[in-house]
């Protein structure tokens, strides 16, 4: 496996969810919801509740094998984001309003530009696959440089996560493989 340093690309969760609109609601009592409402909440703790475990493996997959380089959540609307960046009500409204459509371009130039901004290092893209929501975007920007995990090919998401939990828990990194390999497929 290539020791160079990677950048991890963390696929967002779904705000349209039932765990996603109740905090989204500012009716909602829960901890998380009073929390997002009055300081703010990290984005990568706000969507591990909203998605559960998918997004728990793609962060502590992250979390365990991101060197320097670094690991970063797609949020609609804003591109590439930290895992630490506070979301607040506001922001959620946003990426939920603009949402993950290679159709919009609001969607589309954030990511686009904030993957051209991305050093030299290679990126390892934790998300879908099997459309191109995500690898329509990075794809031609990153190219070469775009890779994923070779045992997501044909996976859903519940078992993506799980593989990703167990892997960081062992402290054994998977295979990536280039972008061009999914697209010959």
């Amino acid at each position: 496996m290539d020791s160079s340093p990677a950048t991890f690309l963390l696929s967002p969760a779904h705000l349209g969810g039932v765990r996603g609109r109740w905090l989204r609601s500012a009716r909602s009592g829960g901890a998380t919801a009073q929390r997002l409402r009055e300081s703010g909440l990290p984005i990568g703790e706000a969507f591990a509740f909203i998605s559960a475990l998918y997004f728990r493996g793609k962060l502590a997959y992250a979390r365990r094998f991101a060197d320097a380089a670094g690991a970063r959540i797609i949020a609609p609307g804003f591109g590439l984001v930290e895992l630490d960046w506070p979301l607040d009500p506001d922001r959620v409204r946003r990426m939920h309003a603009v949402g993950v459509d290679v159709r919009r371009r609001a969607y589309c130039q954030p990511l686009a530009e904030a993957a051209a901004a991305l050093g030299d290092e290679r990126i390892v893209l934790l998300g879908s696959l099997a459309t191109g929501k995500y690898l329509d975007v990075l794809a031609p920007v990153l190219g070469e440089r775009l890779l994923f995990p070779r045992v997501f090919v044909g996976m859903g998401d519940m078992r993506r996560g799980s593989i990703l939990l167990r892997a960081a828990k062992r402290g054994e990194e998977l295979e990536y493989a280039p972008f061009a390999e999914l697209a010959r497929r």
